[in-house]
């Protein structure tokens, strides 16, 4: 060994105790993954398909390329097939932020043990259900006695939990009370099945009844509102609860600056079909989770 390899041994230390630690330990930030409580490179975001997934994906793409700007970062969303998968990828943190009904937000809540409700539109604070018909004879609630009566999703808080809570505090059991129960799988489905005929009633959220009678979706000449339900807290956007806390903060920031007097966000907000986005809490969801048990929807 020559004299010269104890010096070029030091510095090659040097050279390697200078090196950034992310090129020892590895890029935290690395991969579409965003596993942990890391910051992810891609914020992937997903809806409980409460609409057609085509709905879906026009509503969110303005909101889409709102927040990558707001956040600088890639934004995917990532469309699943039924209420129960948007809980699962949660979860298992496949997804990063989501659209979730009342209901799905206590199942998510109660799955992970820590996502976050950050915001929701006001009237989510007070929303309703309407149950539909185009039978004319029936005027009350009490009239579709042994007819067929359509359900959206068994997991909808607006199109299943909440009607079925308060047909309970009228003594109507759906399965004995109607002579069949179906579930259409989405609010604008459940229409479409009572104009159609497929169910002498239904009952769906009051958002997207609004929205269908507005766009001429729906033909109000044959199907009519029968009743409204008691006002009830609904929809929020919600965080996986390892979320980095900055990223979070960005992430709810972003929607309460979503400000209708400027006209690009006023768009947004249009096909969320919200004024502005407030605050809320895990709170805000005990009445959901109780209307649950009571109806034996949750265990």
């Amino acid at each position: 060994m020559s004299k010269r390899a104890p010096l070029q041994r030091a510095k090659a230390l040097c050279a390697l105790l200078l090196l950034p630690a992310t090129l020892l330990l590895g890029n935290p930030a690395a991969g579409e993954t965003g596993q942990s409580n890391l910051t992810p490179t891609v914020l992937r975001v997903s809806a409980i398909p409460d609409e057609a997934p085509t709905e879906l994906l026009r509503k969110f793409k303005p909101l889409g390329n709102y927040l990558e700007q707001q956040l600088g970062m890639p934004v995917k969303f990532i469309p699943v097939t039924d209420y129960a998968a948007v809980v699962e990828s949660l979860a298992a943190e496949r997804v990063d932020l989501a659209w979730l009904g009342g209901f799905t937000f206590v199942q998510a809540r109660i799955k992970t043990g820590n996502a976050i409700p950050l915001v929701q539109r006001e009237q989510d604070r007070h929303f309703t259900s309407k149950f539909i018909t185009a039978d004319p004879a029936v005027k009350t609630l009490q009239d579709l006695k042994g007819k067929s009566f359509v359900f959206g999703s068994i997991s909808s808080t607006s199109g299943s939990l909440m009607p079925r809570y308060f047909m309970a505090k009228d003594a109507i059991k759906p399965e004995d009370f109607f002579s069949r129960v179906a579930y259409s799988g989405a609010h604008d489905a459940t229409a479409a099945w009572v104009q159609a005929g497929k169910a002498d009633a239904g009952v769906l959220n009051a958002s997207v009844w609004d929205k269908l009678v507005a766009n001429g979706k729906v033909d109000t000449d044959k199907v009519r509102v029968l009743a409204t339900t008691p006002p009830y807290f609904d929809y929020n956007w919600t965080v996986r609860g390892n979320l980095p806390s900055a990223l979070t903060a960005q992430i709810k920031a972003a929607f309460l600056a979503l400000d209708p007097a400027i006209p690009e966000h006023k768009a947004i907000l249009e096909l969320q079909a919200a004024e502005r986005f407030v605050e809320t809490a895990p709170e805000n969801y005990q009445s959901i989770e109780a209307a649950a048990r009571s109806v034996g929807l949750l265990r």
